[in-house]
């Protein structure tokens, strides 16, 4: 017996109101913005329609700039950045890109429509949240 009441596709619980940065700011930058918008990550842009997006989390920051004690007004976000960074479709079920997610070991994945333009940003809270409260 199905104890779920309905199937939900990612786009009813990703974020949509993202946060973007240029390849060429700095790690300071990022962490300003990151901070101005209480969020732990952001997308970075492509540079061109052949290019795919990346993304800069706190974690990179940690790992790449802090650890090694680095100065952020001279590491550029292209650096430390994840490119390319694992997306699902917006159609996909909620219960999939759990599955998903957890098998990469990963906690967040962009949301992409069907012409491959991100869209959103969902993470694995989102969704283990979704799927237990339908």
């Amino acid at each position: 017996m199905n104890i779920y009441k309905r199937s939900i596709p990612v786009s009813e619980v990703m974020v949509s109101d993202l946060h973007t940065i240029d390849g060429l700011a700095t790690v300071r930058d990022a962490v300003e913005i990151m901070n101005r918008h209480s969020v732990s990550s952001l997308i970075v842009d492509r540079r061109n329609a052949d290019d795919e997006a990346g993304l800069i989390d706190v974690t990179s920051i940690a790992r790449e700039v802090i650890a090694r004690n680095r100065v952020p007004d001279r590491v550029h976000v292209y650096e430390v950045m994840t490119k390319p960074v694992v997306s699902v479709p917006a159609t996909m079920l909620v219960r999939y890109a759990a599955r998903h997610l957890v098998t990469l070991g990963l906690t967040r994945a962009l949301v992409v429509d069907q012409d491959r333009e991100v869209i959103g940003m969902v993470t694995l809270r989102d969704l283990v949240i979704a799927r237990i409260e339908s």
